[in-house]
């Protein structure tokens, strides 16, 4: 009875032309944001996000002591004043890992993925939609949480001998590069969890990737006395990243050892998140759920 007769005397059904438009990538972007925000977690790791990035940036400026040290150079306070807004990236980037995994892994755990993909039946719209929205919002968070404790601890670093200026290209450029850095390990984790669908293992591949893997091939060139473990741990994404918001990081080669320059290490991220996601894309397509 839903079922109408228009004046060319085409049947036309409301419900089924309701869910044509849903069908439209913009509608899979509404409701990946509608997702995104309704759930608790979302809430609490942006929060934390902004939490640790701030309190971080204040202990840093209230226990600098440049006593023995001296007057430091320009750059030397520059750098100093972008280490104050990014001193937490390191363990924010945990947050927007864990994060990143929970955005797809936890509908796999609540079976929700099989309603998402009924209502997008080609499946990658919906992975790109998750991508989008969530990294588009951890960049958001992240640039804001840096802004804001720059601005907060703008008025105290005079006080320490620190005079930051903010028309300083470079500082710019890193405090949007600390951004960019929680949202691309943000993103390369989603893609991960799209991978292996489990949370627990996700999480624990995406932390290991960032924090053990390094960590050991740190050793290994200890032990060996090489600098192969060195550089390949230079491209992996924990020191990729760093270089985005390292103050006029240069790409170089010292004693064999590589180092990234902040565009090289951009894009070496983004060369992270482009295969991990195409990696997911196919498994998606190919996969029964």
């Amino acid at each position: 009875m839903s079922t109408t007769i228009t004046s060319a005397g085409t049947p036309t059904d409301p419900a089924g032309s309701s869910r044509r438009a849903t069908l439209t990538f913009g509608g899979v972007l509404r409701s990946e944001w509608i997702k995104l925000r309704t759930v608790r977690s979302t809430v609490w790791c942006y929060a934390i996000i902004l939490l640790l990035t701030v309190a971080f940036g204040l202990l840093l400026t209230a226990t600098f002591n440049s006593r023995g040290i001296g007057p430091l150079p320009d750059d030397g306070q520059q750098a100093f004043a972008l280490q104050v807004t990014t001193l937490s990236i390191g363990f924010s980037q945990l947050v927007a890992s864990v994060l990143g995994v929970l955005v797809i892994s936890g509908e796999y755990g609540t079976g929700m993925i099989r309603s998402t993909f009924t209502a997008v039946p080609k499946r990658i719209p919906a992975l790109l939609a998750k991508a989008i929205v969530f990294g588009l919002i951890t960049f958001v968070v992240g640039l804001v949480s840096i802004v804001l404790t720059a601005l907060i601890t703008a008025p105290i670093l005079p006080g320490v001998g620190i005079e930051p200026d903010f028309g300083d290209s470079q500082y710019l450029l890193g405090l949007g590069g600390g951004a960019l850095s929680l949202a691309l390990v943000g993103l390369m984790s989603l893609a991960i969890g799209a991978i292996v669908r489990n949370s627990a293992a996700a999480i624990a591949t995406s932390l290991g990737l960032l924090l053990v893997v390094p960590t050991v091939l740190q050793i290994l060139a200890s032990v060996t006395q090489t600098t192969w473990g060195l550089n390949v741990a230079t491209f992996l994404p924990g020191s990729a990243s760093q270089a985005l918001y390292s103050y006029g990081a240069e790409g170089s080669v010292i004693n064999g050892v590589v180092s990234l320059s902040s565009l090289e290490g951009g894009l070496v991220m983004m060369a992270w998140v482009l295969a991990l996601t195409v990696v997911a894309a196919l498994l998606i397509k190919r996969r029964d759920v």
